[in-house]
């Protein structure tokens, strides 16, 4: 996918195709390899005054500005979903298709959604409203499916933390626990490398002797059961937080370690549910978003070129030397190379003595965002 396109409008001087074929010629002939040239074909719009003309070319840019926005959000989404993946994101980005590089080089108005006999405001405003419905839609669906991820990603904490904060379930076993007894319960405590056996019988009254083994250890933590009286199972579990061993608050019970399987494996399912949809629906949606952006690109240019060039608009959507005779009030003074660029540096740094419009779609930049 290339990073930049230009879009130039110059006087077509009666003849679009010669002006298009003598252009083309000298960028992209065999003694100029100096661009690709595509011919940008764009309706002839309704106009209304040149004060409208005015107001519309203001409104133009802020659209212009918000759907590009909009566009790098989708594909900064695209981005957390394919994990940075170059190559799979610019597989998603789509137009009608077609990679951004056919679309551009055979675009073509879309004269079923923005027929060219509404005003140039009628079809801005339903373009910008297309694009805020999409950038809103897009919002709920990311905040959704990153709520459901983040939930996701904590019950994996709890499934792969070490043994002071992980889930137990699939750790401990039935015959861990005195359970059903009137009197004793056991407990479980999480202990860092150091004496546990020699010190746990003393820690309180009423602890069972000998009843302590280890259930599991990791690199930080062994598990161990104690079993004692419940009347002194508040006091014990105090006394471990003082030596600095973690008590964890955990009591057997299988059907809550079954439901807590079940909502770990739906929760992995449906985040994974929520990913294909928001990928599917960001594929799609780049691709309405560009679609829009270009539309607004077309519009920019006709609008800009009727602002510079007057009526008819009799101008071709295709550089100094052979259009500066097309400056503006100072074209008589700024016929010549070094001139144009002197009148660029007291008017605008981008004056050209052609309308010139640039899109920029940096590869470089969806991998490093």
């Amino acid at each position: 996918m290339s990073n930049m396109h230009n879009f130039d409008s110059v006087p077509a001087e009666g003849n679009k195709a010669i002006v298009f074929q003598n252009l083309k010629t000298k960028l992209s002939g065999s003694q100029a390899d100096l661009a690709e040239v595509y011919q940008f074909l764009i309706p002839e719009f309704r106009i209304g005054t040149l004060d409208a003309l005015v107001v519309i070319s203001d409104e133009l840019v802020k659209y212009d500005q918000f759907v590009e926005s909009v566009a790098w959000k989708i594909v900064d989404i695209l981005r957390i979903l394919l994990k940075g993946d170059k190559d799979k994101i610019c597989a998603n980005l789509l137009v009608n298709d077609k990679s951004i590089d056919q679309y551009l080089n055979t675009f073509q108005w879309d004269i079923m959604k923005f027929r060219a006999e509404k005003s140039l405001k009628e079809i801005a405003e339903i373009l910008n409203e297309e694009v805020s419905s999409i950038d809103t839609l897009m919002k709920a669906k990311l905040a959704n499916y990153n709520q459901v991820k983040g939930n996701l990603q904590a019950l994996e904490r709890k499934q792969t933390g070490n043994l002071s904060v992980r889930n137990l379930a699939d750790v401990v076993k039935k015959e861990h626990f005195v359970l059903d007894s009137e009197y004793l319960e056991t407990l479980l405590v999480a202990v860092p490398r150091h004496s546990w056996h020699s010190r746990y019988e003393t820690l309180t009254q009423y602890v069972v002797p000998r009843s302590s083994q280890k259930i599991a250890e990791d690199d930080e933590y062994g598990l161990f059961n104690v079993t004692l009286f419940k009347r002194v199972s508040t006091d014990f579990a105090n006394r471990c937080r003082e030596e600095k061993f973690v008590y964890r608050d955990f009591k057997y019970n299988e059907d809550e370690m079954a439901n807590q399987r079940k909502e770990f494996e739906e929760m992995g399912a449906t985040e994974k549910e929520l990913w294909s949809a928001l990928l599917r629906l960001a594929n799609t949606n780049f691709g309405e978003v560009f679609a829009a952006w270009i539309h607004f690109k077309a519009m920019r240019v006709y609008v800009e070129s009727v602002l510079r060039y007057g009526l008819p608009p009799d101008f071709i959507e295709i550089l100094n030397n052979q259009y500066g005779k097309f400056g503006g009030a100072l074209s008589r003074e700024t016929q010549k190379d070094e001139n144009i660029e002197e009148y660029q540096n007291l008017i605008d740094k981008d004056y050209y003595p052609y309308v010139w419009f640039q899109i920029q779609f940096n590869v470089n930049k969806i991998a490093s965002s």
